[in-house]
């Protein structure tokens, strides 16, 4: 996975094939399949070269088999829609000559119009929050650890507590809450859909791990089985990438052996930037 924000831009510099075609490149891994927000932010921009007059707003999509990290991806994009306000693409990402994951966004030209959001939680800033890579170091976990540094590090991540733990207070009606502050590890580019697409790789990181929250679970913990379904995102506003937004995350439900997390994103002047939605596999297991 990529280790610098340049690793991760050239990891979302996706090939053009032909006409709707595209290529993804993989990177040099551990991981035994391909992370969901890899394919996704691949997708999205496979999707946002074919309507070049438009920003997106909305993304829906399906993760449909575990993808081959060993070959790349090919995106075969499908113009469903060109209005004079808004266009539809749907996506397919094939490996092997099967689909693995399919997405459709929504474009849309820029305009005014009314406007309101929900009020930013009270939370503590970035430098209050633990990275990842100390939570591991003080626990002792040397593999998650070494994992960290060769294949996230092109993310930095502050994790600020949730709902079990503490560090996150309970509303009454959230009992299943955690928060972190994201960005990316260096300075991105300029180009809008760079910062677009580096979030939504970022967005499939941490949410599954919400809905774990009640049990005092992780998705590391003996005998889960964690794996992400879908994932919807709808971007309300320009931001950055590169500067800290804040990942309030919450599961009002898991049933079925299906967890599902959403999510609010602010940021640091307290911005709605996007909000994200997220159903996940979280099988337990019996352990000996």
């Amino acid at each position: 996975m990529p280790r610098s924000t340049r690793e991760l831009q050239e990891l979302l510099d996706i090939e053009d094939l032909d006409v709707n075609l595209f290529r993804g490149r993989q990177p040099s891994t551990s991981l035994q399949r391909v992370f969901g927000g890899q394919v996704a932010a691949q997708a999205l921009i496979a999707a946002s070269r074919t309507a070049p007059d438009k920003t997106v707003h909305s993304l829906h999509s399906y993760f449909l088999r575990p993808g081959d990290t060993a070959v790349p991806i090919i995106y075969d994009v499908e113009n469903l829609r060109d209005g004079r306000s808004f266009a539809t693409r749907r996506v397919t990402g094939r490996q092997h000559g099967r689909p693995i994951y399919t997405l459709t966004a929504n474009f849309q030209v820029e305009e005014e119009g009314l406007e309101h959001q929900d009020a930013m939680p009270e939370v503590g800033a970035p430098e209050a929050g633990f990275s990842l890579p100390d939570i591991l170091r003080a626990r002792g976990v040397s593999d998650a650890m070494r994992d960290w540094e060769e294949e996230w590090a092109a993310l930095d991540v502050r994790y600020l507590g949730n709902t079990a733990v503490g560090g996150v207070s309970e509303d009454g009606e959230r009992p299943s809450r955690a928060q972190v502050w994201v960005k990316t590890e260096g300075e991105l580019g300029d180009d809008p859909l760079e910062h677009v697409a580096a979030f939504t790789y970022a967005s499939d990181m941490t949410l599954i791990s919400a809905a774990l929250v009640p049990y005092g679970l992780t998705t590391a913990s003996p005998g889960m089985q964690v794996a992400s379904l879908d994932h919807t995102i709808w971007f309300h506003r320009p931001f950055r990438a590169d500067e800290w937004w804040l990942y309030d995350q919450h599961s009002p439900a898991a049933v079925g052996g299906r967890g599902l997390v959403l999510a609010r994103v602010f940021s640091q002047e307290g911005e709605l930037v996007a909000t994200v939605a997220q159903e996940g596999l979280i099988r337990k297991h019996p352990t000996s």
